[in-house]
């Protein structure tokens, strides 16, 4: 049985731990705020709850087979339903597009209401990520296949950017700002965006997206009771202040509370946040999150998509569960929230009982890191992504900002390969 601290309590930290604790491993978990879940613990007020970050999830199989794994299937702990139409995005022109998941036939016959010819466009445009998924999945999301095979490497070191491929494929404005969506939305510009990444579409027509009746933040209070479950000691309100590296190898994790002694170390929160982790991300920025808005509404309209996107400066992402909304902004927010979306006609100035106004600074400092990961600064930022072996031996990385990245699906496919590469007790 290996000693194992898991630094980081956000979802890759807690599926590391999980997973590891399942392994026979005496698992410890560290969390430097007083609850876990990261970004997927709720905020609350006056009654209201609102998911604290993602709303769903793509690929559901990274979910259940973290929960098989670590012990009891998901379907006895939570349910998962699919979301029918991903989201709508309404545009300056005044034109709207529903995205549904987990079908190409529907996703064609949206996009050829936009005009003729879009919709075999769009799907020819999908269809073009599904070698590269597969390729992908089995050598680098999945399995951590050292050395690459050279077609991997020729996928991931590609030199064209997400932008250029885009332009490329599409003349329709429309198109391009749907096709460069899910990186603008996590903060990153698609000109520095790998052209492979934009598989997350292909992701979206195949498996569709998946979300938890009630709310996202049920999946972290599951995960905390598979921890105790599984005998993980967990402990909250203390941070990591470095790693103790001897001879090249990780020994212990410094907290204010002393040295923990360990044979495996976990990295699940930002690198930058541990000294000793400092010279193999000096070169790395953070994808910092939107303006985040959590408005309490009296009498909301039913939305028509798990997320409604507001195209223009700044763009706006709409999600409502009930009478609880979220709008993440981005770019220049001159007025009220609110005001901003009555312009995009959706008018809820009148209905607004409670809110939750948080800025980025908060953000930061409520999650301790930005759950985006990495800023994209082009294809050498691949390199500066360690996962699930590091430099340092005995030390493993999980989460956002480690491979394959950042979202749900890919955090706990990186704490899956952490579980594989410490193997069983």
């Amino acid at each position: 049985m290996a000693r194992v601290v898991v630094v980081g309590g956000g979802f890759g930290g807690m599926a590391a731990a999980a997973r590891l604790a399942k392994l026979g491993h005496e698992v410890t978990l560290l969390e430097a705020t007083e609850q876990l879940g990261g970004a997927l613990a709720p905020v609350t007020q006056d009654g209201f709850t609102w998911d604290g970050g993602p709303s769903y999830t793509l690929l559901p199989a990274v979910i259940r087979d973290l929960f098989r794994k670590s012990g009891r299937p998901v379907e006895r702990e939570l349910d998962l339903e699919p979301v029918e139409v991903i989201r709508e995005h309404r545009f300056e022109d005044r034109s709207r597009l529903r995205v549904h998941g987990g079908s190409r036939g529907a996703q064609l016959a949206a996009f050829e209401e936009l005009g003729t010819g879009l919709g075999q466009q769009w799907v020819d445009f999908v269809a073009s990520y599904g070698e590269v998924w597969e390729l992908l999945r089995q050598h680098y999301f999945e399995v951590a296949t050292s050395p690459r095979p050279a077609e991997v490497s020729a996928v991931l070191e590609a030199r064209e950017m997400l932008a250029k491929r885009i332009r490329r494929t599409f003349k329709d404005r429309r198109l391009r700002l749907v096709a460069g969506f899910p990186a603008e939305a996590e903060g990153h510009n698609p000109r520095d965006v790998p052209a492979w990444a934009g598989l997350v579409h292909y992701l979206e027509q195949r498996f569709g997206a998946w979300t938890v009746p009630g709310g996202m933040h049920q999946l972290a209070a599951a995960l905390t009771a598979r921890l105790a479950t599984r005998g993980v000691t967990v402990r909250t309100g203390l941070a990591a202040a470095d790693l103790v590296v001897r001879s090249g190898r990780v020994v212990a994790v410094a907290t204010a509370a002393g040295e923990i002694e360990a044979d495996h170390v976990v990295c699940a929160i930002d690198p930058r946040r541990l000294p000793a982790l400092e010279r193999f991300s000096d070169r790395t920025l953070p994808a910092m999150p939107p303006q985040v808005f959590h408005l309490g509404l009296g009498d909301a309209p039913q939305l028509p998509a798990g997320e409604v996107v507001l195209h223009g400066d700044p763009l706006l992402v709409v999600r409502g569960r009930g009478n609880a909304w979220t709008v993440h902004a981005r770019g220049k927010l001159l007025e009220d929230v609110t005001v901003a979306l009555a312009r995009h006609r959706l008018d809820v100035r009148d209905q607004v009982v409670t809110r939750v106004d948080l800025g980025v600074r908060e953000l930061v400092g409520r999650w301790g890191g930005s759950p985006y990961g990495l800023l994209w600064q082009g294809r050498s930022t691949l390199a500066l992504r360690h996962g699930p072996t590091t430099p340092i031996r005995g030390l493993y990385a999980a989460g956002a900002h480690a491979n394959p990245g950042a979202g749900l699906p890919y955090v706990g496919l990186s704490a899956a390969l952490v579980a594989q590469a410490i193997g069983p007790a």
